[in-house]
């Protein structure tokens, strides 16, 4: 079965799903751009195919004329049922009419035995819809169990054997007992729409719950449409919609499919486009490290997100660059300079990286600027602790030039092995041949010694801008002491005092992010 998306705003042909190659399908997008729309008016186009799921509505509508029963979930009541629905005193939710369903199917089938068995025919009592929601509740929570009294489903929990109502069951639980009935009432060969499949849920269950529930109807077509990208990327193989915008006086939408196998996982594909500005990758991980401290401050208009190594930056961005058709937004990294050449530092701007004019990311807090303005809001003379920071950083570098040099060469002898390797050869001899000049190429021992010049010319010369730009250690925040000449306990609190000072809309705040991005965008 195809499902025909609605009408793009662009005039272009409407997108097609095919449930053939895909049972799951995900539509995301940001708040406000058309997701609830765009699902209905997918949903309307399959008529009775289309069974919609919201448990929100499900467990708190109490409308004046009843519960909003969709007219392929109405065909699947029993006239008592929807009466009861329509013409009741207390209009009950749509929970309750699906439990008062569920009583209702396991008394025809008991009836039916029963008359079977009179007659003298061969009676089987068989499955119901009931014994599959007590089959999966009782997978979902272990050790609870689901009683029937008097015509009533009743819960009781663990060893305790008072039975009490669905009523007293949390949001949680009653939202598991709808999703597992509801389902179960979906036309054979149907699309189930599921708005915002992880309400009321704990993440560990989410998955869990869903899973089972797609086994359960392997026979349909499961839509989610979801603002959680956790979510939305566990549903392996699912098929995902990006609405980017609407004109809902037109009913148009501005929308893609997410072109498969993009190279971006895809909760970090919807974490992005649902955030409509710009991208910045950026190293480290998003709790810890200094880096996602520190650049969402410097680049407030941007979506940062943190990958871990240097490597998924790179290759992040330059992914998200090559789907700039599919998604029109820009797309930026960050890695530190850590002993890159020029070349490399080059080459990696051209392709949108970004690479500060330090080696390391601690470099930053020490950039003239920054620690003169730290200086001055703890009251602090400035030119007096930089004067001192620039000559412990100085006095460091000298005292270990010979291990920077070192591991500088170092450096630069692996990336040129891997240039002259990384190639295509007939044989092995031509390989041998091709490999055979290389220690006389790499000419480790000149390398050194000519790095060793250049680092000593730095020190004559006070430039210390050229030392932080090359000196990788992360003891030199510690090592220059400048926390304690700027006024904090420690170098976290210096840090720390950096990334609240950026918190806040001060010219001193300012400088400190200008400072810092002068050093990150760096022709």
């Amino acid at each position: 079965m195809e499902i025909t998306l609605p009408q793009r705003r662009d005039g272009s042909a409407a997108g097609v799903l095919d449930t053939d190659s895909s049972r799951c399908f995900v539509i995301i997008g940001a708040n406000g751009a058309g997701k609830t729309r765009f699902t209905t008016a997918t949903a309307a186009s399959l008529g009775d195919k289309a069974f919609r799921l919201s448990a929100l509505d499900a467990l708190y509508n109490r409308r004046a004329s009843g519960p909003d029963i969709s007219p392929a979930l109405r065909k699947r009541l029993s006239p008592a049922v929807v009466e009861k629905a329509d013409k009741g005193d207390t209009h009950p939710t749509l929970l309750e009419l699906l439990l008062a369903q569920l009583m209702h199917d396991e008394m025809v089938n008991l009836i039916s035995y029963k008359l079977a068995a009179a007659d003298g025919r061969k009676a089987e009592l068989r499955r119901t819809r009931l014994d599959s929601v007590i089959a999966l509740w009782q997978e979902v929570f272990p050790g609870n169990r689901v009683l029937i009294d008097s015509g009533k489903i009743l819960f009781s929990r663990g060893l305790d054997l008072t039975a009490y109502s669905p009523l007293r069951l949390s949001d949680g639980e009653r939202a598991v007992l709808y999703y597992a009935s509801a389902v179960l009432y979906a036309p054979k060969g149907g699309v189930i729409f599921v708005d915002s499949p992880e309400i009321f849920l704990h993440p560990t269950l989410t998955n869990s719950l869903w899973n089972r529930l797609e086994t359960l109807r392997s026979d349909c077509t499961f839509c989610y449409t979801t603002h959680d990208t956790e979510f939305a990327s566990s549903r392996n193989g699912a098929t995902v919609v990006w609405v980017r915008d609407c004109d809902p006086t037109a009913e148009k939408w501005d929308y893609d499919i997410l072109p498969p196998d993009s190279g971006i996982s895809p909760e970090l594909y919807m974490t992005l486009v649902g955030a409509r500005k710009p991208v910045l990758f950026i190293e480290g991980d998003s709790s810890h490290s200094i880096d996602a401290k520190l650049y969402p401050l410097i680049f407030p208009d941007f979506t940062v997100q943190s990958l871990g190594s240097c490597n998924k930056v790179i290759e992040s961005t330059r992914t998200f660059n090559d789907l700039t058709t599919f998604h029109k937004m820009d797309s930026f990294g960050i890695v530190d300079r850590d002993r890159r050449d020029e070349g490399e530092v080059a080459y990696l701007r051209r392709k949108k990286i970004m690479v500060p004019e330090v080696a390391e990311i601690e470099n930053l807090f020490l950039i003239e600027d920054v620690v003169r303005t730290m200086a001055e809001v703890a009251g602090k003379n400035p030119d007096r602790v930089f004067v001192k920071v620039r000559k412990a950083i100085l006095s460091l570098f000298n005292a270990d030039l010979h291990q920077q040099a070192l591991q500088h060469t170092r450096h630069k002898m692996k990336r040129t092995v891997e240039y002259r390797i990384d190639g295509r050869f007939t044989d092995i001899g031509t390989f041998e041949k091709h490999i055979a000049g290389l220690i006389d190429e790499l000419r480790p021992r000149a390398k050194y010694e000519e790095l060793c010049k250049e680092f000593h010319r730095y020190i004559e010369a006070g430039d210390y801008e050229a030392v932080l730009r090359v000196f990788n250690r992360k003891s030199m925040l510690t090592c220059s002491n400048v926390a304690q000449l700027c006024g904090f306990k420690n170098t976290d609190a210096y840090i720390e005092g950096v990334i609240a000072l950026l918190r806040l809309n001060r010219p001193e705040a300012t400088r400190v992010r200008d400072a810092i991005k002068r050093s990150l965008v760096a022709e």
